[in-house]
């Protein structure tokens, strides 16, 4: 993939909700619920481009290290905003699915997201994919318990497993790699996103917070994506006899 074409799958950690909040002198479920309309804003933008997929790190393993009453609070707002807007999702053609350790999940999330994920399993326009306590390295070691499983059950031979065999027990393996990660928020990392997935992702980073990400931001962030050039290990001069070939 070269420049100006559009990326297939874009992943975005949802950054600067607090802290939003914080500048208004709110408290930080406010925060929180901007940070909702921003997501469904960006849904629509996607949708419209004929984006493939959209992943979001929505809450990472490590989040629950946060203040109880605000975890409580993020998964209440979570329930809350499946329920209404499932319905929404289903008939514009969206399809919804979870990656990360459900079971650590309250039970309601549990039952609604499956729920979800049942009513828009048939649906093309666009896959978003939600990762709820989700974590890179986790999603990495778990792959390669089922690979090591496998292997002790005579399935698989050790000289077999290599990088594509692993990759086939990741989250989203039936999907292509992100083209596109943005994060929003001014920090400069990955935080345990995607770790196995990211390898040739374009990054892209905002000091604007989530809830004032717009459609206009994410227009900035493919332009400058198709501004790129993606060699994957190829020289200058091979990506560009192959693009004119």
């Amino acid at each position: 993939m070269t420049e100006g074409s559009e990326p297939d799958h874009i992943a975005i950690i949802m950054d600067g909700n607090g802290r939003w909040a914080r500048r208004r002198f709110s408290p930080r479920t406010e925060g929180h619920k901007a940070g909702v309309r921003a997501t469904q804003a960006i849904i629509e933008a996607c949708a419209r481009r004929g984006v493939t997929a959209l992943t979001l790190f929505a809450f990472s393993s490590e989040n629950w290290r946060r203040p109880e009453s605000e975890v409580r609070i993020l998964m209440e707002l979570f329930l809350r905003t499946l329920r209404d807007e499932i319905g929404r999702l289903h008939e514009n053609g969206i399809r919804v699915r979870f990656i990360g350790d459900r079971a650590g999940l309250g039970r309601s999330l549990q039952t609604e997201i499956g729920r979800a994920e049942e009513k828009t399993a048939a649906n093309g326009n666009l896959t978003v994919n939600i990762a709820a306590n989700y974590g890179g390295r986790q999603d990495i070691a778990q792959a390669a318990r089922r690979v090591a499983e496998e292997v002790a059950a005579g399935r698989m031979r050790p000289e077999e497993v290599d990088a594509r065999t692993l990759g086939a027990y990741v989250s989203l393996s039936d999907l292509p790699e992100p083209d596109l990660f943005i994060r929003t928020g001014g920090e400069r990392r990955i935080s345990n996103y995607l770790l196995w997935h990211l390898a040739y992702t374009e990054l892209w980073f905002t000091d604007r917070l989530w809830p004032d990400f717009d459609s206009a931001a994410l227009e900035e962030a493919i332009a400058d994506y198709q501004g790129r050039q993606r060699r994957f290990g190829r020289t200058t001069e091979q990506v560009e006899h192959q693009r004119h070939a």
